[in-house]
């Protein structure tokens, strides 16, 4: 009779584990603000601003630019008018944190796969090896849905002035980069409707991934 009641407890046990296990996957990742900040330079120092703020008015906005996406159409920044996106930096052929950054972004666009208010744009840091075809291919087997998520190449100093001096991605601050310096990072970019900064994440990173997924759905609110 022990060894029965033994097992029922062990029995009930394992349930309540298994149900814990199953509210614990369900409970969804929230902002932990109910705003996001502005950030304006390399510093990445949040501004608290509200909406109605005159001082969002002049605050940095990414550069207007041209580029080429895998299927051969011109991507400006037109392409993102009214449009929240997420911007990163990549290539092709790169053998290290590539392949896992767009792993991750694959989890953004799953999460946004139906909501055309928000798009995607990873920028290639070989584009003279990067070409059309190349990002078609790519695109492809990474399973990239096309004019949801712009994998883009161009003229190298416009990607990298881009990179540096827009978007802010590298992790060097303070260290001068000249042109022939290799522009690297695993920094995802939140950039709001309006072309401003909203946040930036550790591509590479789980749980930095899920935060920008819940930050994404905090930015929508905004209208």
């Amino acid at each position: 009779m022990k060894r029965f009641k033994d097992k029922l407890v062990l029995l009930l046990v394992l349930i309540l584990a298994t149900l814990g296990c199953r509210t614990k996957t369900k409970k969804e990742v929230v902002s932990r603000v109910a705003t996001l900040p502005y950030y304006t330079d390399t510093s990445f120092t949040p501004q608290w601003l509200a909406q109605n703020s005159d001082s969002i008015f002049g605050l940095h906005q990414i550069a207007p630019f041209q580029l080429i996406n895998q299927l051969g159409d011109t991507v400006t920044q037109k392409t993102f008018t009214g449009k929240i996106y997420v911007a990163d930096f990549f290539f092709t052929s790169c053998p290290g944190i590539c392949p896992k950054m767009t792993a991750n972004m694959a989890l953004v666009q799953e999460a946004f796969k139906e909501d055309k208010s928000v798009l995607l744009l990873s920028h290639s840091v070989t584009p003279e090896y990067d070409s059309v075809p190349i990002l078609r291919t790519y695109a492809d087997a990474k399973g990239v849905i096309p004019n949801k998520w712009h994998l883009v190449t161009g003229e190298r100093n416009i990607i990298y002035d881009l990179g540096r001096y827009a978007y802010f991605v590298e992790e060097d601050l303070g260290v001068p980069k000249g042109e022939n310096d290799f522009l690297h990072t695993e920094n995802f970019i939140l950039v709001d409707k309006n072309r401003h900064i909203r946040g930036i994440y550790n591509g590479l990173n789980m749980t930095a991934i899920a935060q920008l997924i819940a930050d994404i759905k905090t930015l929508k609110k905004e209208g």
